[in-house]
């Protein structure tokens, strides 16, 4: 069953809870998307072959397979974006869930405007804006050409590694990126499960970035034992 949507994109929501169906649609019709709805696998699998899907959001337990398995099988043929829907305590099925292809996450109850932000970021992966050559976000302002940083009008100087992670948090503003991703794309694919050396250089960067204080900021959220964001608060 599908609803109108203003914005022109389709959203596949996959849950066999008829009250999260009902939430999704009315969050989502709402911020001016068409909704699509599927109660397990096996419809949500014929709708998304069938019906031109921009998006999926997926629960992570349904009465015919898990959302992983979902998640795989969406992966083999479809590069949509996929967000995954999880119970609080859930850590483990996460990871498993980004590994099989999901792109993010949302814990339940969630939150319409998290929900919304996390959707349009995904979406953004798909149709990525011109980039811009300074970005400004919260005081912060990046000047991706020239490498130079200022937090309310003060140069912070970054080694070329922190700066790697800075354009890549910014170029990925509200998206989750897993430790890998992250390792892969500033260290390279050898780097790939050495989190112990992004660890160190996140605790650098924030250094720089949210110096002590009353009036501290913070730009990178850690997703614990999944990875990071840039989300400035």
């Amino acid at each position: 069953m599908a609803g109108q949507g203003a914005n022109g994109r389709r959203i596949l929501a996959v849950d066999d809870e008829l009250q999260i169906l009902r939430a999704l649609k009315v969050v989502l019709r709402s911020a001016g998307y068409e909704v699509l709805t599927a109660a397990n696998t096996e419809d949500a699998l014929d709708t998304a072959a069938t019906s031109s899907v921009d998006a999926a959001i997926v629960d992570l337990l349904l009465p015919d397979t898990d959302g992983i398995e979902l998640c795989r099988r969406l992966r083999e043929w479809s590069s949509m974006p996929i967000i995954v829907l999880s119970a609080v305590g859930e850590e483990q099925e996460k990871v498993r869930a980004l590994r099989a292809g999901a792109d993010d996450y949302v814990t339940k109850p969630f939150g319409p405007e998290e929900l919304i932000a996390r959707l349009e970021a995904v979406l953004r992966r798909i149709s990525p804006e011109p980039e811009e050559s300074v970005v400004s976000a919260a005081g912060l302002e990046v000047d991706l050409a020239a490498h130079r940083v200022r937090r309310d009008g003060e140069e912070i100087h970054l080694t070329p590694t922190e700066f790697a992670l800075l354009r890549l948090f910014l170029r990925n503003r509200g998206r989750l990126l897993t430790h890998r991703n992250v390792l892969i794309e500033v260290w390279g694919p050898e780097y790939a499960d050495d989190i112990t050396v992004l660890r160190g250089q996140i605790a650098n960067l924030r250094r720089k970035l949210e110096p002590s204080g009353a009036t501290r900021r913070h730009y990178i959220r850690t997703e614990p034992g999944i990875g990071y964001r840039f989300d400035p608060t």
